[in-house]
């Protein structure tokens, strides 16, 4: 056997390693919170809704219905976030071969859209979807995060009490089915998604050296900050609605430790960055501490057990091909877009979601940490707990 034959046999193996093979939710979790903290340091925190919601305000200033034309979603930087999301999730699942169209029950098709405009109008009150309204608002030390936090657990409880009452009362509906791959005797469309998704991968190193000449660098590594989310994310197939979700549902703890890992790696990251000087204190400190986060979460987390994907599971199962999702993505926009835009012409809905509250200014950094780092592993040890006992399982 000769070295190149050798050589390629260790690209084949290593190539099925990587995405013919799901990766480790630990492993998504450590990824995630890493990447969190990398994001933030070169430009922002990741964040799924505002970059939905700058697609909406493009949308509705292209038809006439606002006056003022937003930010091109090509610049911001939040909807460069959320398109490298998208980018990233959509070439993974052709790397993997797992790109198909997926067909979904008129039924389904219906919560794709009540929950994707529940999402919208949660995430416009607790100023982010699970990711910039909890994730990344609890990472910038905001005391708003904890309350979405509160307000996800009771949506998602809420939403699988729906969820048992539908299958009860409701005819069953057929199962989504992938669309045929390739009509065609001879055709293989699975042989052919690789290539598209390396094709994909490099037009967005293409991309970013265009942004990069066009002096919008940071807009261009933020693009390839949320490639990077894409990818892991799909090949773990993380989700914040199952970390909230299947505790009550099946008892299973697996997401939700994933998810404590995680949110704690990048709640020291970023308190070290806010610490430092390196990132303001009151950045993504988001102005919807008690009302808005509480109340934006209880319908966010509603909303996203209606659709079967929250903010960035929208996004990525979107990515995949689920039809559903891509109606929930789109009406999440929408809805986030014309909602935010309420509350800019209101100064009671302004005053009612609430204001900045930023913890270690009442609990210095350290106990701040403490705090944090406390309530996530008791989360941790509690998903473990519930996973032996079953004790907090809905019984249908």
């Amino acid at each position: 056997m000769n070295q190149g034959s050798v050589l390629l046999g260790l690209v084949r193996r290593g190539y099925r390693a990587v995405f013919f093979q799901n990766w480790p939710l630990w492993l998504g979790g450590l990824l995630i919170g890493i990447m969190s903290v990398i994001t933030f340091a070169w430009g922002r925190p990741w964040g799924v809704a505002r970059g939905l919601g700058n697609w909406g305000d493009w949308f509705f200033a292209l038809v006439g219905a606002y006056s003022n034309r937003p930010s091109s979603p090509l610049v911001t930087s939040s909807s460069v976030l959320t398109l490298g999301l998208l980018w990233g999730a959509l070439g993974s699942s052709l790397l993997s071969k797992q790109f198909v169209l997926r067909m979904a029950s008129p039924l389904e098709l219906l919560k794709g859209v009540v929950g994707g405009s529940l999402m919208g109008v949660g995430a416009a009150m607790a100023g982010g979807c699970n990711v910039g309204g909890f994730y990344s608002a609890v990472s910038a030390l905001s005391f708003s995060g904890l309350a979405m936090m509160v307000g996800l657990l009771i949506g998602a409880y809420l939403g699988l009490r729906y969820m048992s009452w539908e299958g009860e009362h409701l005819p069953p509906q057929s199962a989504s089915a992938p669309a045929e791959k390739g009509r065609e005797p001879g055709f293989h469309w699975l042989t052919l998604e690789p290539y598209i998704g390396v094709i994909l991968f490099l037009g967005a190193l293409a991309a970013a050296w265009v942004y990069a000449q066009e002096a919008y660098t940071q807009a261009g590594g933020l693009l390839l900050c949320g490639i990077g989310f894409g990818i892991i994310i799909q090949r773990t197939r993380f989700c914040f609605v199952r970390a909230f979700r299947d505790p009550f549902m099946t008892g299973a703890g697996n997401m939700a430790r994933a998810m404590c890992v995680s949110i704690i790696i990048s709640v020291i990251g970023f308190a070290a960055l806010k610490w430092t000087g390196a990132r303001g204190e009151m950045v993504y400190v988001p102005p919807a501490f008690w009302f808005g986060a509480l109340v934006g979460g209880i319908s966010f987390g509603f909303g996203m057990s209606l659709a079967g994907g929250c903010g960035s599971g929208s996004v990525w199962r979107a990515g995949e091909g689920q039809v559903k999702l891509m109606v929930a993505v789109v009406f999440f926009a929408l809805s986030m877009s014309l909602f935010k835009a309420l509350m800019n012409v209101s100064d009671g809905l302004t005053a009612l979601a609430g204001h900045r509250v930023f913890l270690p200014h009442y609990l210095t950094y350290k106990w701040t940490l403490v705090l944090l780092v406390l309530v996530f592993a008791v989360y941790y040890l509690a998903a473990s707990w519930n996973e032996e006992t079953n004790l907090f399982v809905v019984k249908t």
